[in-house]
């Protein structure tokens, strides 16, 4: 099962739309591309994330092979889609909120 998806996510979502582009000063993760909220599932499906790194759900790619994910605290980390496992997550932010304030406009 699917980690929940933080409230803050999809109120960003409600009030911005799917977010495409870079954040800020060279943070990670660079580039983003935010899955619209209904498409999550399916995305998580497609990559085999609950098979390859449960506890995780993804909602977001780099564009670089890998993808952004939550955990049950709603941490945001970016995981390698090729050779995705817990050992290569790499915390990016401390949450949604804090992660989305990099993103430039």
């Amino acid at each position: 099962m699917l980690p929940p998806i933080p409230f803050d996510y999809i109120e960003y979502m409600r009030a911005n739309g799917p977010f495409e582009g870079f954040t800020l000063e060279e943070t990670e993760p660079g580039y983003v591309a935010l899955w619209p909220v209904n498409k999550i599932v399916e995305m998580n499906s497609e990559i085999e994330i609950e098979r390859y790194a449960p506890g995780f759900v993804g909602f977001a790619g780099n564009g670089g092979g890998e993808v952004l994910v939550f955990d049950n605290a709603g941490t945001v980390f970016m995981l390698p889609l090729i050779g995705m496992e817990l050992t290569q997550a790499i915390c990016v932010a401390k949450n949604f909120g804090e992660l989305a304030r990099r993103f430039a406009r």
